[in-house]
């Protein structure tokens, strides 16, 4: 008979996961920045480890590609759900679509450098997707409320315009650009809402 001891899958060595997570936070770092210097050679330096340590963790470029997508996609959530706590709705809001911007850049980033063509039908695209409206829609619902967004946008109106900013925009330090530009934009939400005056007319109207 095989023991439990034989059959259980072992644990990764923690100096292992530590590494796996080096090359995670390095990739992220370098395909963020772009240019010509975003190669998976440049990841394994940035994180200290050598090229034949990547490839164990990430044998190809997809795996690489899919594990820091997943990750991102996975601290955004869980980055709305902390915000749920923020007093500030609309603060909130523009918070988690900051940090949105990143993951686009990092996303551009690896596409580029990796040559890869992200399919947006794909299981993990679509499934990532609706994470991240389910996550915004939450904050969003949180501000429309409170009085602070108009109430006549979505989650995915407002994911299609953060990455609509993203995409049209090239050059180095397009993401400072695209994050002054979503200021404006949540500010216009913010000037499209209705005053608490207007809420109590149309409220008692419709009473």
């Amino acid at each position: 008979m095989t023991s439990d001891l034989t059959t259980r899958p072992r644990r990764p060595r923690s100096d292992a996961a530590r590494n796996r997570e080096r090359v995670l936070e390095a990739a992220k770092a370098v395909f963020s920045a772009g240019g010509a210097e975003a190669s998976l050679e440049a990841v394994a330096r940035r994180a200290g480890v050598g090229i034949g340590t990547l490839y164990r963790h990430f044998p190809t470029r997809e795996a690489l590609f899919e594990a820091v997508y997943r990750r991102e996609v996975e601290q955004l959530v869980e980055l709305a759900e902390s915000l749920g706590s923020e007093p500030d709705p609309v603060k909130a809001l523009r918070r988690w679509l900051g940090s949105n911007v990143a993951f686009v850049a990092t996303k551009k980033g690896m596409a580029s450098a990796l040559e890869l063509t992200v399919n947006a039908s794909s299981s993990l695209t679509v499934c990532s997707a609706e994470r991240l409206a389910s996550a915004v829609g939450a904050l969003l619902d949180r501000a429309v409320a409170a009085g602070r967004i108009r109430a006549d946008i979505g989650p995915q109106d407002l994911l299609r315009a953060l990455v609509g900013m993203c995409y049209m925009h090239t050059q180095p330090g397009w993401q400072d650009s695209v994050l002054r530009l979503l200021d404006v934009f949540v500010d216009g939400l913010c000037q499209g809402a209705p005053r608490a005056a207007d809420r109590a007319e149309a409220d008692t109207s419709s009473g």
